[in-house]
C-alpha cells in the first residue's frame, strides 16, 4: 500500500512540473550591461609631399649669452650674444606678436596638421652652457616664452655648464629638452659604438634626469647625412635639427632648419634675418 501511494505521489509531482510555465523575466529585473570597448581611429599622417608644403617655422639657435670682448676671435664673436642684446631680441619678438613653440608642437603641425599659435617661433640653445639657464630664462619668462635646450651630456655638472638640477628644473617649468650628442662629435664620423655613445646613452641619461621621453636631436655643427638619419630614427627620435642648410626633400622631419643668431645682430637685425630666412 505504501509503495502504491508513493508511486501516485511521484506521478502527480511529475505532471505538475511538466505543466508549469517558465518564469518570465520581469520588466524591472536588472539586466547585465555588455560593455563594448570603443576603438579610437588612428590619426591620419601627412604624406611627405604634404609635410614639405607646410611653411617652415622660424627657429633661432643661440650658443653663448655673454659679453663680447674685444679680444674674442671671430668664432667666439659669431657664437656669442651680449645679454643686453638677447634681452632686446626677446622683447622684439614679443612686441611683434611672436609666440614660442616646442618641438612636440612642431612635430604635430608637420605630421598631423595641428594648428600652431599665430606667428610661431622656436628659441633653441646648444651646448649646455650655464648662462643659457641663468641669463636667458629670466628674459624669456618676461614674455611667456619657452626655450628648447639641446644638451651635450659630457658637460653636465662641469664648471660653467648646467647641472642636472638645472636641466630638471627647465623641463619641469615647461622648457624643451633634447640631445646634442655626448661630446659634440659630428654624426658623419660615427662608427661602431659611437652610435650608442652619442645617440642612445645621452637620450637615456636625459630621460633619467627629466623623467620624460626625449624625442629630439640637434646635429653637432649642424652636419648630417642619410646614414645618421637612419640611426636617429631607429633610436626613437622624432625630429632632428640642422643649421642653415635646406631641409632634405626626402627627410624633412630629420633636417629641420635653424639659423644661428650671431653676436653682431641687433634686435631689428635679428628680426630681418629671421624673416628673410624663413618667409620664402
Amino acid at each position: 500500500m505504501k509503495k502504491i501511494l508513493l508511486l501516485v505521489f511521484i506521478s502527480m509531482f511529475i505532471q505538475i512540473g511538466c505543466q508549469s510555465k517558465p518564469e518570465l523575466i520581469k520588466k524591472d529585473s536588472p539586466i547585465t550591461e555588455i560593455k563594448v570597448q570603443k576603438v579610437t581611429p588612428e590619426k591620419r599622417k601627412n604624406s611627405l609631399a604634404e609635410q614639405l608644403q607646410k611653411p617652415e617655422v622660424p627657429i633661432l639657435c643661440y650658443h653663448r649669452i655673454r659679453n663680447i670682448l674685444s679680444t674674442d676671435g671671430a668664432n667666439m664673436k659669431t657664437y656669442s650674444v651680449n645679454p643686453t642684446d638677447f634681452a632686446k631680441q626677446m622683447k622684439a619678438l614679443s612686441d611683434n606678436g611672436y609666440h614660442s613653440i616646442l618641438p612636440n608642437q612642431l612635430y604635430d603641425y608637420l605630421v598631423y596638421n595641428t594648428k600652431l599659435p599665430s606667428k610661431p617661433v622656436m628659441i633653441t640653445f646648444d651646448d649646455t652652457r650655464e648662462e643659457q639657464y641663468r641669463l636667458a630664462v629670466p628674459e624669456m619668462d618676461k614674455y611667456g616664452f619657452k626655450g628648447v635646450y639641446f644638451i651635450m651630456t659630457i658637460s653636465i655638472n662641469r664648471p660653467k655648464y648646467m647641472t642636472k638640477e638645472q636641466i630638471k628644473k627647465l623641463s619641469d617649468t615647461g622648457h624643451g629638452i633634447g640631445t646634442h650628442s655626448w661630446d659634440h662629435h659630428m654624426v658623419t664620423k660615427y662608427v661602431g659604438k659611437d652610435w650608442e655613445n652619442q645617440l642612445v646613452k645621452p637620450k637615456k641619461k636625459l630621460e633619467d634626469i627629466t623623467g620624460k621621453p626625449i624625442h629630439y636631436f640637434a646635429y653637432p655643427d649642424g652636419v648630417w647625412n642619410h646614414a645618421s638619419i637612419a640611426e636617429i630614427k631607429k633610436n626613437g627620435y622624432q625630429l632632428a635639427f640642422s643649421l642653415s642648410t635646406k631641409r632634405d626633400e626626402t627627410e624633412p622631419l630629420f633636417t629641420v632648419r635653424r639659423i644661428i643668431i650671431a653676436g653682431n645682430l641687433s634686435a631689428s637685425g635679428m628680426l630681418k634675418s629671421m624673416q628673410s630666412s624663413f618667409n620664402k
